[in-house]
This record gives C-alpha cells, structure tokens and sequence, in this order.
C-alpha cells in the first residue's frame, strides 16, 4: 500500500487535515465504468472524523475532477486495543449521527435519542420510544450500525433492541394536538390541490370545445374593491418577489413599502418611486401620477405602509435592474407579518440582552427591545452589553414614565486575579524538598479523562537529585489532538501500567516533598482525583511557577511554560513530554529560588505574600464572561466604576475585570454565570473536579442556561469532544441545573439575545461574516423568545423545572432590584466662588471703558437684563469660565473666535468672550464717551451693521466715533425666559487648542475635566459595502433596493468610541465621575493620556457643564499673518516691537475689501487672469468655495450686513437653493429681506406684532427643520398667525422648507474673522497666500504648484478635464481648489523659490525678499514627521550625498529619488565614496 498523500500530491488540505491523513495509506482505487464514480479505499490507525472524510472528498472532487467525477472513500481502521466497542462508540457518535443524517434525519435523530448500552462486550442495547414508525426504521438502523462496525473496524458487533414507554409532558398535549392539525392541514392541501387539479383539466377540455372567439365578446369588469387606491381592481396569483429575476410580464405582489420619494417632472405630473418588500426580496416600483392628486396618493402611499399591486415586471433603464413599471392597480392590505406575543398569563423576565451597543455584534436597538418586551406583558428586561452600559441613556428614556423597569446591567470579561502562588502552605523553607512534575493527559478533565505520562525530578537543596517518568495506559484512546500534541499515541501506552500501579510508586517519590508544577492547579487536580478514587492519602502543599512568572516576570507575551522557560535561560528540549517540561519547569524554579533568596523571602508563606499579579500579567489572562446587574444605586455607581477600571487600566483587546477588583466593588451588583462562554459553564464543559465547581459556584448569585441552539457550534467544533449531540448539551443544561439545587442558587433561563426576531439573524450573519468569522453563515438562534417558546423549549427538564428557570427565577431576580435612573436627574455645574460677582464687575468696567462713567441706557438696561437672566438660572460660572479661556488665549497672542449664538450675548461681549456687540447699530466715541443709538442716521441701520454707517467725528471733540452694533436680540440666546441652556462655543487656534484644553486643568483642578466622549456606529455607507461584498462572495445576486433593505438592518451598531473634537466635560469638586458615567479612552487607545466620557455626552449634557473649545483655522491665520506682517522678511512699517501690526485694528468697513466681492480689479488682475472667476475672494474664508462665490455674484453684496447674510445663507440648509435664491430671482426677495439667519425670523415676527415668546417658538421650530419635516404639531396655528399678522406667503413657503439655520452671531464671527483675512490679502499678499498656503490649502503640491505657472497651467487642463467627467477624488479636489489660489498669486506677480534643503522649514511657507519659499511637507508623500526630520537634520552642516541625506533624514529612496529628480538636491553624489578622480 501506499501513503495515500503520495498518490494525491497536488491535493491541498488545510494544515489540520494534512496532519490527520499523513499515516493513511491506500490499498486501491476503483472506478465505475462510466467513470463518473470512484472509489478509494483507505487504511487507518487513527480515527477519522465523518465530516474529515467527505471535506476531503469535497476537495479531491473539485480540485482533481473539477467537480466532475463522484469521489467515495472507503474506510478501513486498524485502531489500538485501547479501542473496546464501547470506547469506539463513545468517540465515534458524532460521526454516525453525521453519517445517518445523510440517509435522513428521522434514523439520526432515533440514533441521537437512544439509550445506549452495553450488555456484554460485544453486545449493544439500543432503546428507543415505542411507535410505528420507529419500529420499521431501528431495525434498518441495527444492521447498518453492526455493518460499520464489522467491515469498518473488524469489530462483530451484535446490536438488541429495546422500546421504552412514551413520555407525557406538561407540553405533550400541545404538541400532540398541533402535529395533529399540521397532519389535518397537509392532508387539507393535498385533497384541495387534487380538486384544483380537477378543475383545471376540466377547463381545458371546455377551452378546447369552445367555438371560435366573438368579435362583441366584452370582458367581465371587476366589481369596485373600496382597498383600491391606484388604478383599477385586479386578480391574479401573488408571486413572491425573489421569484421575479428576469422579464416576467405583468405579476402580482404584496409588501411592505421600505423607501418611497417622488421627482416632480414636465406637464405638471410627479412620479413616485417606492421599494416594496415581501421579505424575501426587495423590488422598486414607479406610479406616475397629476400633481393634484399626489397628496391624495401618498396618504396611502407611504413608508410603512402594507399594498398589493399589478404591475409589470420590467428591465429599468435607470435602476439596471428589474423593477415593477406599468401599474395597474394598488391596494392597501393588512400587515401581513408574523407577530410574535407573549400569551403566558405569568411572564418571564429576559437577564441577559445585548443591543447595537455591543461591538459589532449585537444588531438590535434598545429601544425596539425594551418597547418589544413592554408590548408582551414583560414586567422588566435586563440590558446586558459586552463589557459597556452605553446603551443605558437611550433605554432610560423609553421607559420614562412607564410601568417598567430596566435592569442595568453588562456581560462583563471576567478574568481570575485571586489565586496565590503556593496553596495550603505551611510556612516550609524555600530549603525544603520539592518534586517539579508534569504530567500529559488525555483532555482536560480530571474527573472524566485520563493520565498518560508522569514526569518528575526532586529538588533538594537547591539542587537536581532524582528523576521519575512513567507512562501510564490510559485503558482508552488518546485523542488525535493530544497525539500531535504530546507525539504519545496508543501503542506507546497500551503496554504501560495503568494509574493504579503508578499512582503509589509516584506518591511515594513525592513523600514529604512540597510539589511544584506549571499551572499547578491542572496537575495537582488530576492526581488529587486519582488519589481519592484509589483511596491514597493527599496532603500535599503545591507551588505554582505560573504563579511565580506572572507575579515575578513582567512584560512578556504570555506565560506558557517554553516562554517562562526562555525568558528565565533555560532551556526546553520536547515541550509537552512529562520529563521534559518537568526538567525544564524544575530548573526555572530553581533560578527562581535563587532570586527570592536575594529579596530575603525565607518560607511559603512568604512568598504567597507577592501573589498578586501585575497589570500587565492580569492583561494576559483568559476571559470568561460574567453578568453584572445594578441591584440599586451602590451598584449601578459600582458598576461604572467597573467600566471605568476594565477601560483605562485592564484593557487589552476587551475591557478586563480582575476578581480582586470585583471583590472591592462588589456591593449593590448581583452576579450571573452568564453562557456558554462563562467561568461555570466551560468548567462544567471542561468536566472540572468538584472542589472547583464548588468555588465557582458560590462566587454567582445564580446560575443561568440557555437554549441549546445558541450552543450548537460545540457539536460541530472538532475539539469539543465531550459534545457531540443537542442531548450532550441538554445534559450540560441539566448539570448546572442540579447545581444550582445542590448549592441553592436560583438558575435561570435566558435567551442570550442579540436580535430581536428570528429572521433578524442576516443582520448579524453578515456583521459577523465582515469580522472574519467562518462560521457566520451558521448563526445561532439569539433571539428574543416568548415565555411560551422558553417553555417548550426547555421541556426536557421537566414541566415543573422549566418553569421555575424560564418564569419563577427570571421574575425573583427582577424583584431583587430597584428601579433606577442611569443618568443622575440633578444639574451639577463647576462652582466658582463669587462667579456672578466677578461676571458683574468685568462687565461694568468693560462697559465703563467704552461707553464712559454715565453708561446709556440701553447699555445698562441690557447688561442688567442679561445679567439678571444669567445669574439667576445659575449660568454665571460658565461665562467666567469662558472668559478665562478667551483672555489666556489672547494674553498667549492667539485671537479667539466664537461660535453658535453666543455672540447675541452682550455680557459675552463685555466679558470679552466674543467680538460680537449684538446692541443696535451705533457710535461712541473712546475718547470723551459720547454714543449715538437713536439718532435718525443710525436708526436706518437697525437690523443691520453698525460697520456699515458712514464715518463720523465726534459732535464733542472732534476724534473720529466708533462704529459697532449688530442688532442680535439676546433672546435667540437663552429665550424669552432666560432659562434655554446655554451653549458657549469657542474657535481656538488649532494650533492652541491642546494648550486651551490643559488650561480647562489649570481652572478647575486635575483630574476634574474629562473630554467628551461620542459613539462611532456603523454609517450606511460603509454597511452597504458588508451587505454587498457578503452577497457577492457567495455569487448571490442582490437587487439594490434588497441590498438597501438589509443595508438599514446594519447600519448604527457600535464600532468604537470618539472624542468630541473641542467638547471639555466639567466635573464639579467633591463629586464622583462615577455617579454620572464611565470614563475610557477614545477608541480604546491606550497609549494615549486622554480620558472621555464613556456615555456620548449628549447623555450627561444636562448634568454637567460641556464646553466646547473648538480648533479652528482662522485664529491661526490671523497669529501667521500678524508673526509674518511684524516680522523682518516683511518690508513695511511694522516692527513687531515699537510698531506692532494687530489684526483686531484692521477697519471692518474697509472698501478695498469690498473690492473682492465685486471684481478682481482690486487685486489688480483681470478674470482671464485666475480662470474666468470673477471675484477675488477666492481663498476667504466663508466666500471662497465654487458654492459661495456664486452666491455672491447672484446676491451683489455691498456692505457688511450683507456678507453676514450671505454666510447665514451658505452654512443652512434648504435655506438658499430651492429657497432665497429663487425668491430673489423671482423678485418676492433680496439678500436684506430673505430669511438667511434663524434671527431673521423673530426679530421680523415681532416686528409684524407676533407675540414674541410665540415669535421664539416658530424660529426654533423652523431652525431645528421641524417645520420642513413635518413635525410640528403646532405649524397650522403658527402659519395663521402670521397670516393674521400680515406675513407673506413668500415667508411662510420660505420657512416651510429650511431644515437648518445659522445664528446671526454666529455668521457674524466668522465674518469678522474673513474680513480680516481679506484685508491683508489686498494689503499684505505674500504674508497671506505663505499663511493660506501653509494652513488652509490641504493639498498644496511642490511638484503641480510650485514650479512655476506654465506647469501650473499644464496640469490644471488635466485636472479639469476629469472634472468634466466626474473623475475626481475628494483630494483631487482639493487640489483643483489649491492651484486656482495658486494661479492667482502667479497672476498678482509672486513666485515660488525651489525647495531649499537647507533652508525650508517643515511645514511652513517662508518669505524670502519678494518669493515664497514652501517647506519640505509640500512634496508628494512626505510626511509631517519626515519633514520634521529634514528640517533638523539640515542644522547639522551640509550633506555629503544623497546616501548621507537620506541615513541623516531618515527619508525613502523613493523620495530622495523625486527630489533629486526636481533639482532639489543639487550636485550632492550619489555616496560618499572618494575615487582617484576627486584627487585630479
């Protein structure tokens, strides 16, 4: 015979089936004549798994036949004498129910139900439930089994037949009665089929004697069906949607509407285009319908709603697809949907639910769970994410109000920190004698499996003095895996003596000696169980070097004995032989000793005293997981305390939660056992002795179970060997269930849920499959089951039994714990002593300083205004916090700008938070403090600009007035009661922003200030890419709209955690983090020193204070162009010193800047010049995009006011397309008279005579897009209202349609902030394009840009080219953007210098006489690192070579290539080789 590898030398098995066919020999091969058949017959030492057999003639068949020729391997086994029938079977049961399940499953599941058992050795009973149909198929049964047996293994196998009685359940009754009328109902269906059939062929026998077709034949109408909204009646067969795969004709389908819009098209009609899913497919369907009639249409028509249509199934020009077109008729039906309920009159209580919030792998939203579980009955509902709570906030509030309760808890990653490194010691010297033993076993369990080999050697004195090593029979197979672990097979034992010989010769060897061993529990357990069953004495004291190694040896990768034995010098010559690892384990401790000696630990007791691990050794241990439930408030707080501690100091791939740490925060938490993957369950698995069950045990309050469908992957996991029927983990079930009478602990019966319905499963079958998992297509049933479907299935423990674990115990659980909030319900702001003193003070002296001693009464009477509202709601501190922030930063030379509505704050602007004077338009005078607010002049400018008044000398003395003043009312703030929250939000230089974070630390105390945390969840577009890259891998082809439908069932489950980019959350001192919300790092990042809140700070926004400090890139620009315009490189009359240039004293009534929102001529260009743009606001912020250049072209902006309005317009939404701009071109508007920010619309309102505090609502309402959206209850009184109050239509169809607005502040800021910046790009143009260039343009290119304008020109044709056709990236156009800036400053006359290796910085652009010098980060691929490199490797003298430049510079060859080959390098050789030449 030969190897049967060797005849198949192209095949290819994975590592794991080469390894079990690489003793199997072939004796020969057999084809069938037509050779569509053959047959190899193989021979065998080893058993093979049934499913190893047909995987491998899977892959001879395809890989050597091209799946064209049927592949059968005959086995043939010469297995040891360890192998008695009975052992064979014990083993070999999965593979026979595979085997049978082939022929059919009722012989599999007879098979699998059984009783097995042997009569004599030779002889086997096999007894089944008596019935017909198992008499006729057991004895097939019993000659197939003995057939295998005998031609198989050459073992004669006589098979008896028994019967046992049938059983009656609680559930039988039910189950008899439905079988019936499933039995009725088929037999129902097939008499109606068989007069159906009847029918038919009687008809076809008239059609064929009807005479000829009458011309005045006229078709009978269908009567009027009052369902029908669309078209006419109809009939026809329904045909299921997955069926509809090509042209069909017309069909009739039903289905829920998933997607619907409508495209209003010529000659007045619209045509609608909906999705409709029976479930089994999606398909879109178009009705085109008169514009008068769509209202009436789409009030049946609708998302949600249940239709049956005709229509015809057609290929879709537009869609590339098939898709319903040609509607006949559609009607709306009732939902036709299973809908599950719960009918049990006592409910049962889920403990253990995971939502979206468990890390991609939950599916369902807590709020359809817990609105699910109300609509059942269910009196509470455990949530129970993967080692987070942040589904909590949102549970929270679907319950507020409501007769339910949410138990809070989490599925925890438990790991064992207690255990010491010597057990049961007795203070023995470390001069004591100990025997170091390993010994090699058939599995893991000490009860059930069995020793094969003992290792051992005596250490006295420090020293080796004695050996033992001994195999021992294990009266059993060895499994294959421990074989090509430990290379023992069968033959080297089944001579050995078995354990009862050996075991005394050991115990006698290790008389009087302290054991030692590597993961000693293991060891120890086997030979404590085989001691008690021999009846020999135990007591030994045993020392653990695992122990030793995670307590003692920090740092390495994990503590298995060849990484201990490594790391200690030692050497390991056959890992997993008794002998070798015990030398090994033997010689490790004895370096140990000697270094426990040099830290005077003298004894045991001693030593046991550094048991506990280190952090890093906790991060290296297994997992189990643990349920947590909040029992009340001690718990839920102890409970954060645990995330918090898992997050920030345990993490390690999964948040850990050492014992020790459990122990310490235990209080106010019940524990569960948790499934299959908990402590309990895999030691039940795992067959662990009793005295550690025990243990683990009494650590839960109760134990818990699951259906054994959520465990099914064990029957089909090779190594779980123990489990290899639904009966194996029935029994498993039905042990902890013993356990929990034995120890009194309540068990309960959960369903593990991480989807809501059963068909949900394709949700996570796809999550699961995009994480690599190759069994996601064989997902578990983990869904949400009623307290009936519990019943039934737990039936097997009995009536009484199943009700206590699924109904009695869930319930007495639930009545454990106490309603609780997650969120604390109390505000809880920073305090800061005297804060509403202090407010008060600064903004009188700032009022003093501008408006003089006698202050005008609209100064004061709005500074008390506001300062009343703020003070009293308590608001004060955070305005003297923010005040804090703004005048670091500006003492750091950094201007801040503001954010949102803060700017409608005039106590923020005389508290120096914002530029913004939100009084009306005005003059003062800073020299004699005269003010004009009333003046005719000035009146003209209400509700505009105070910048934009003509200039004035003050009537007094003479000195030129001030103009400020922006009309914003203070109540677009806070509101008319002063009580809306206030949301200041801050634009710090981005290169400040860390800077004004720490300072958060300065004011309120370390430790006090955590940044906001925020929840990544799986966006649309990136689950579009799992749900069509999962159907293509399987060749299944998916219509879009179906990919849509499933698309919307993945999308928002959790991938990670954020930060908030500027959100700074305040804890006040005294209180606890705890108390409000767990703590982490970003993503779970630990290398960084940044800790966020573990709630999205939404969560906890009313809680506690949230400040937003904000990067931004115009506070940069501002600092570079006032460095740059100060600096020597700059030819002017600044100085920086004596003559300081300050961007705040630049006028905002400048007409130069004016100048670029009307032309380019300022600029001295022509349009010809950049590209054809008109204007020369490119680059300005706010103004300078495609978008908003347009804008102004359509609006003409003259003053300041109007660019306010125009940045109002360009940051809403729906507020300028389809809105403004059509009413301008309409003439119904013009930029002073559209509504372009959200103050627009109360200051007008309230100037029509609309109440104001009604005035607010409708501007909140229409800003937030509740209008447009359509879910404003109170829009209809609203709009008569305003009708009453002589409003316009325009205005009302303008507020109908903005979804979102800016605040007048707001645009206000960043406007001051532009107009700034485009002052110096008139007056300053070097020192603004080297500020815009070095921090606005994101895809500045030296190598496009930088070489000079005709290369510029070059590539731009290119560029545009493609984006005629659509071709470019994000960063394509981004640099499209950058060259037309670029071009521009060509055209004004400036250049470039060449990148100077010497002289560039990294990443800023220098000035150098009347050119720009760009810095090495402009070079395609450098990064800001390498740049960083360059820049300080240049200050260690001239390079020698480009082999110099680039050791020196740490930069590629690649990128040494591209600057040498853009001249950036100069002559430098190519090494610093010296040759004859250089001497010449």
């Amino acid at each position: 015979m030969k190897k049967f590898l060797n005849i198949l030398p192209d095949l290819k098995l994975s590592h794991e089936m080469t390894e079990l066919f690489e003793t199997v020999e072939c004796e020969k091969v057999a084809a069938s004549r037509d050779h569509s058949r053959i047959k190899i017959y193989i021979h065998s030492d080893r058993l093979i798994a049934h499913k190893a057999i047909r995987e491998t003639e899977r892959a001879i068949r395809s890989q050597m036949f091209k799946d064209q020729v049927d592949v059968c391997l005959v086995e043939k086994y010469h297995l040891s004498r360890q192998y008695t029938p009975a052992r064979l079977l014990e083993v070999y049961t999965g593979s026979l129910i595979d085997e049978l399940e082939e022929e059919g499953e009722l012989s599999a599941n007879l098979f699998r139900k059984a009783e097995k058992t042997f009569l004599e050795p030779f002889v086997l009973e096999l007894k089944v439930e008596e019935n017909c149909i198992a008499q006729v198929k057991m004895e097939k049964l019993k000659h197939k089994l003995e057939h295998i047996f005998s031609e198989r293994f050459d073992m004669p196998l006589g098979i008896v037949l028994g019967w046992l009685p049938k059983k009656k359940s609680k559930y039988a009754v039910y189950a008899d009665s439905a079988m019936k009328e499933e039995i009725a109902q088929i037999v129902q269906t097939y008499e109606q089929a068989k007069e159906d059939q009847k029918e038919v062929e009687k008809q076809e026998v008239q059609q064929r004697e009807k005479p000829a077709f009458k011309k005045n034949y006229v078709k009978q109408r269908l009567p009027e069906d009052k369902d029908i909204f669309y078209g006419r009646n109809f009939e026809g067969e329904e045909t299921e949607i997955h069926e509809i795969i090509d042209e069909m004709g017309e069909v009739v389908v039903r289905g829920k509407i998933i997607q619907l819009e409508t495209r209003e098209i010529r000659n007045e009609k619209t045509i609608v285009m909906f999705a409709v899913t029976d479930f089994t497919d999606t398909i879109k369907a178009k009705v085109f319908t008169k514009n008068e009639r769509l209202p009436e249409l789409l009030d049946k028509l609708k998302e949600g709603a249940f239709i049956k249509m005709k229509a015809v199934a057609m290929m879709d020009q537009f869609e590339h697809d098939i898709a319903l077109g040609s509607v006949s008729g559609i009607k709306t039906i009732p939902d036709f949907t299973e809908k599950r309920m719960d009918h049990s009159p006592v409910k049962r209580v889920e403990l253990h639910c995971h939502t979206t919030m468990s890390d991609m792998d939950g599916v369902t939203d807590v709020k359809k769970l817990l609105k699910t579980a109300m609509g059942w009955g269910h009196q509470a509902m455990a949530i129970t994410d993967h080692g987070v709570v942040q589904a909590f906030p949102d549970a929270n509030h679907c319950v507020e109000g409501k007769d339910f309760k949410v138990i809070y808890g989490m599925e925890g990653y438990l790991v064992d920190d207690i255990k010491n490194i010597v057990t049961d010691s007795r203070g023995q010297s470390l001069d004591s004698t100990f025997v170091v033993f390993d010994i090699e076993t058939t599995g893991f369990s000490a009860v059930n499996d069995r020793i094969i080999e003992i290792g051992a050697v005596k250490v006295e004195n420090g020293v080796i003095t004695e050996k033992f090593s001994e195999f021992v029979n294990p009266e059993r197979p060895i499994p294959f895996e421990i074989e090509k672990l430990t290379s023992i097979n069968d033959r080297m034992v089944e001579d050995a003596p078995n354990i009862s010989v050996i075991l005394p010769r050991f115990m006698d060897f290790c008389k009087g000696s302290v054991l030692v061993a590597h993961n000693a529990d293991f060891d120890t357990g086997f030979i404590r169980h085989n001691c008690e069953v021999l009846g020999l004495p135990y007591d030994y004291t045993y020392v653990d070097t695992l122990g030793i190694a995670r307590s003692f040896l920090e740092g390495l990768k994990n503590y298995k004995l060849d990484t201990v034995v490594e790391a200690m010098g030692c050497t390991l010559a056959n890992h997993h032989r008794a002998v070798d690892d015990a030398g090994a384990t033997a010689d490790v401790f004895v370096r140990f000793l000697e270094r426990f000696k040099k830290k005077n630990i003298r004894d045991l007791d001693e030593l046991n005293t550094y048991s506990a691990m280190s952090v890093d050794a906790i991060k290296k241990l297994k997992t189990y997981h643990i349920i947590l439930l909040a029992k009340n408030e001690i718990g839920r707080i102890n409970l954060y305390r645990l995330v918090s501690l898992s997050h920030l100091d345990y993490y390690a791939r999964r948040p850990r939660i050492p014992k020790s740490v459990l122990a310490k925060y235990r209080e106010g938490l019940i524990l569960g056992s948790a499934c299959e993957a908990g402590e309990l369950f895999r030691a039940v698995v795992d067959e662990r002795s009793e005295e550690e069950i025990a243990r683990i045990v009494d650590f839960y309050d109760y134990l818990e179970i699951q259906p054994t469908g959520n465990n099914e992957f064990m029957i089909r996991d090779p190594k779980m060997t123990k489990v290899s029927t639904v009966a194996d983990l029935q029994d498993l079930n039905r042990k902890i269930v013993e356990l929990g009478e034995k120890f009194n602990k309540p068990v309960c019966a959960t369903c593990d849920v991480h989807f809501l319905n059963p068909e949900d499963e394709v949700y996570r079958r796809i999550i699961m499959s995009n994480k690599g998992f190759g069994d996601a297509d064989l997902q578990p049933p983990l869904y949400l089951r009623t307290t009936e479907e519990m019943l039934e299935e737990f039936q097997y423990l009995g009536a009484e039994k199943a009700e206590e674990v699924v109904v009695t115990n869930t319930n007495r659980i639930a009545d454990m714990i106490d309603r609780i909030s997650p969120v604390r319900p109390d505000k809880c702001p920073p305090v800061i002593e005297n804060s509403a003193g202090i407010l008060r003070d600064i903004c009188y002296n700032r009022a003093h300083e501008l408006y003089g001693e006698d202050l005008p009464d609209i100064v004061t009477e709005r500074l008390e205004r506001e300062l009343n509202s703020i003070i009293s709601n308590g608001f004060a501190v955070m305005y003297i916090i923010a005040q804090k922030l703004v005048w670091k930063s500006n003492e750091d030379g950094y201007l801040v700008g503001s954010r949102g509505s803060v700017g409608s704050s005039f106590v923020a602007t005389m508290a120096g938070i914002t530029e913004v004077n939100p009084l009306v338009p005005h003059y003062y005078c800073s020299n004699c403090h005269y003010s004009d607010f009333d003046s005719e002049e000035v009146k003209k400018y209400v509700g505009g600009c105070g910048h934009d008044m003509p200039d004035k000398n003050c009537p007094v003395c003479g000195q030129k007035l001030v103009k400020d003043g922006f009309d914003i009312p203070f109540e677009t703030f806070l509101g008319f009661k002063g009580n809306k929250e206030p949301d200041i939000d801050l634009n710090f230089s981005g290169d400040y922003q860390s800077k004004a974070h720490k300072y958060t630390e300065v004011i309120f105390g370390k430790g006090q200030t955590f940044r906001a945390g925020t929840i990544a969840a799986l966006a649309e577009k990136t689950a579009y890419g799992y749900v069509k890259n999962y159907y293509e891998e399987r060749g299944d082809r998916k219509r879009n709209c179906e990919i849509d439908r499933i698309v919307a069932g993945c999308t928002g489950i959790r991938r990670s955690t954020g930060q908030h980019p500027g959100g700074i959350v305040v804890l006040p001192h005294g209180e606890d983090i705890n108390s409000f919300t767990p703590i982490q790092h970003p993503a779970n990042d630990m290398t960084t020193d940044i800790i966020t809140t573990h709630f999205d700070y939404h969560s906890i926004d009313h809680n506690l204070l949230k400040l937003d400090i904000l990067g931004h890139d115009d506070p940069t620009m501002i600092k570079t162009l006032e460095e740059l315009i100060n600096s020597d490189a700059m030819d002017n009359k600044y100085d920086g010193v004596n003559n300081v240039f300050k961007a705040t004293d630049i006028p905002l009534d400048d007409p130069g800047v004016m100048g670029l929102f009307a032309g380019t001529e300022v600029l001295g260009i022509t349009p010809e010049d950049i590209d054809g743009c008109p204007l020369g606001c490119l680059g300005v912020p706010e103004f300078g995009t495609d978008f908003v250049i347009q804008m102004v072209i359509d609006t003409k902006p003259k003053t300041l006011s109007d660019l306010i309005r125009i940045s109002g317009l360009s940051h809403g939404t729906d507020v300028w397309l389809n809105n403004a701009q059509t009413l301008i071109e309409e003439g119904k508007a013009t930029i002073s008279t559209a509504i372009c920010t959200r103050d627009d619309i109360m200051t007008y309102l309230i100037n029509k005579g609309v109440e104001s505090e009604e005035s607010f609502t409708i501007m909140e309402r229409v800003r937030k897009g509740t209008v447009a959206k359509g879910k404003c209850k109170e829009w209809s009184q609203f709009k008569k209202d305003m009708l009453e109050h002589d409003v316009p239509e325009w205005y009302i169809w303008s507020c109908e349609r903005i979804k979102y607005m800016f605040p007048k502040a707001h645009a206000a800021a960043y406007v001051m902030m532009a107009y700034r910046i485009a002052y110096c790009k008139i007056n300053y143009p070097l020192a603004y394009y080297a500020a815009y260039f070095g921090i606005r343009a994101s895809a500045f290119s030296y190598e496009l840009m930088g070489q000079g304008k005709e290369k510029l020109l070059y590539h731009m044709k290119e560029y545009k080219r493609r984006a005629e056709l659509n071709q470019l990236s994000k960063k394509d156009q981004d640099t499209l953007k950058d060259m037309k800036n670029v071009l521009e400053m060509y055209a004004r006359g400036f250049d470039f210098l060449p990148i100077d290796i010497y002289k560039s910085k990294a990443s800023k652009f220098q000035i150098v006489g009347d050119k720009l010098l760009p810095p090495f980060n402009t070079i395609d691929g450098m990064g800001d690192k390498a740049a960083e490199a360059m820049e300080i490797a240049a200050k260690d003298g001239p390079y020698l070579s480009k082999d110099d430049f680039r050791q020196r510079t740490k930069v590629s060859k690649t990128l040494v290539d591209l600057m040498a080959d853009m001249g950036l390098l100069g002559d430098l050789p190519e090494t610093n080789q010296l040759s004859l030449f250089d001497f010449a």
